[in-house]
């Protein structure tokens, strides 16, 4: 029976019209409360309430005809193909790669080394801000993030949920540093990191004997533990209100990009006053934060630490029976995920220029973990592009104030990121398991390297 016969079958078509209509139904009750009712404060401070039918009925529409489409035609012809490639003996891993993909990662670095020099060309001095920014800077942090906990999580397969805290250690580090001792970001951000990564042993020790959930309750609870402190020692971190002032970055002591000092950059080289030129330094730095993780990383998981986490990963007990110390396997995959959260948080507070508690509450582990996750696990290449679609999606929203002309004048974007994001994550999960690069190439081979379909890879293990 062919894809047409099979998505045309009247039993098809009939189910596809029963779950597009169900789930119609179930989607007008649970936005009807989020979507559909909208409360605020009137003229008189009173909170009132008002309906908005005509959203809502958009997002029943789109769940409605979405379900019918996938059911009736998007799963049909998917299911023709697997069968297809079945019958015939197709690889799921293909040997010959086209030229994009043998050279996407050499694509990528140099688009990234000119990314700066191009917003500059296409949207001017102060139009690049943004650009080099919003979507640059803040993209390749969560890259970074991510790439970090992919040691402890990816490599290693223990689960964190509180891995923003040393990604805090850092931050903290650096703005108490250098405010109370006046030291340059060069000098501590090694000892941020180094800082982070002595807080990743500190973890460590108590949850040797834990796996799985309780692994991840113990983490959740570090996580959270590190930000109430800050939020009460307010004889230090001064709490709520945060360490403003930050000190920024220098080059390297050369030139400072602070206005009033003699050795100010824009004044030596003669240029026009603009902050450009920092937000362009600072994408370079942490483009370079970003390429020492990732080989950091790839030479690590060559090497016997990285072979033990990847055994540690797949089965402790085996890992144990081959006599591997898991007791220093589990610390330095903490303190080496540590380390690299603790670099990103002493750029984020150089950048930032300010740091409180609110920056790194629970949902930022959460989203960092996504990232992991969406990726696949232990994939730097699919963790990058999770980070882009992430972050940068996030980004996107607000640029798109054309949706008001369909959703009405009241529609904010930004503010259904998270609900779009939930959906996006759904989807994700639900046709690439393993995230966007399932595929893998072991660390061990025999004669030749090949890569190993996702469908040979444990779920979740990329």
């Amino acid at each position: 029976m062919t894809a047409a016969t099979e998505t045309g079958h009247p039993n098809v078509l009939a189910k596809a019209v029963r779950e597009g209509l169900f789930a119609g139904v179930i989607s007008f009750f649970m936005f009807l409360l989020f979507v559909g009712i909208e409360t605020y404060q009137d003229i008189n401070n009173a909170l009132v309430w008002r309906t908005r039918w005509g959203l809502l009925a958009i997002f029943v529409a789109v769940a409605a005809v979405g379900r019918f489409l996938t059911v009736g035609f998007i799963k049909p012809h998917l299911d023709q193909r697997k069968l297809a490639k079945a019958k015939s003996g197709v690889l799921e891993i293909s040997e010959s790669k086209s030229f994009f993909h043998r050279h996407f990662l050499k694509i990528a670095l140099i688009f990234l080394l000119v990314y700066p020099f191009l917003s500059l060309l296409i949207v001017g001095k102060q139009g690049s801000l943004k650009y080099v920014d919003n979507f640059g800077i803040q993209i390749l942090i969560y890259v970074m993030l991510a790439w970090g906990l992919n040691i402890v999580v990816g490599l290693a397969g223990l689960l964190d949920l509180g891995y923003v805290a040393f990604y805090a250690v850092g931050a903290y580090s650096y703005a108490l540093l250098s405010s109370y001792f006046g030291f340059s970001f060069w000098l501590l951000l090694p000892m941020s990191g180094i800082l982070a990564a002595l807080w990743g042993i500190i973890l460590g020790f108590p949850v040797l004997r834990l796996r799985g959930d309780y692994l991840a309750i113990v983490t959740l609870a570090f996580g959270e533990i590190i930000r109430l402190v800050l939020i009460n020692w307010t004889d230090v971190t001064k709490g709520t209100f945060g360490i403003s002032g930050i000190a920024k970055a220098s080059f390297f002591g050369i030139w400072s990009f602070d206005t009033g000092t003699a050795n100010n950059f824009v004044k030596a080289w003669g240029l026009s006053a603009s902050s450009v030129y920092y937000k362009v330094f600072l994408f370079y730095v942490i483009l370079a934060l970003c390429m020492l993780t990732a080989y950091v990383t790839i030479r690590l998981r060559r090497m016997p630490i990285g072979r033990a986490w990847e055994a540690l990963r797949e089965d402790e007990i085996a890992c144990r029976s081959l006599g591997i110390n898991t007791v220093t396997t589990k610390l330095t995959a903490f303190a080496t995920g540590a380390m690299f959260g603790g670099f990103a948080g002493a750029f984020f507070a150089t950048r930032q220029g300010f740091v409180s508690p609110e920056s790194f509450v629970f949902l930022e582990s959460a989203v960092i973990l996504a990232m992991v996750v969406l990726g696949g696990m232990g994939s730097l290449t699919g963790i990058a592009l999770a980070a882009v679609v992430m972050v940068g999606g996030t980004e996107v929203l607000r640029e798109m104030s054309f949706l008001k002309a369909v959703f009405g004048p009241d529609f904010t974007p930004e503010l259904y990121r998270m609900l779009l994001f939930g959906l996006a994550m759904i989807i994700v999960m639900l046709f690439k398991p393993r995230g966007f690069v399932g595929s893998r190439e072991p660390t061990a081979f025999l004669k030749e390297r090949r890569a190993v379909s996702g469908s040979f890879t444990k779920e979740g293990h990329g």
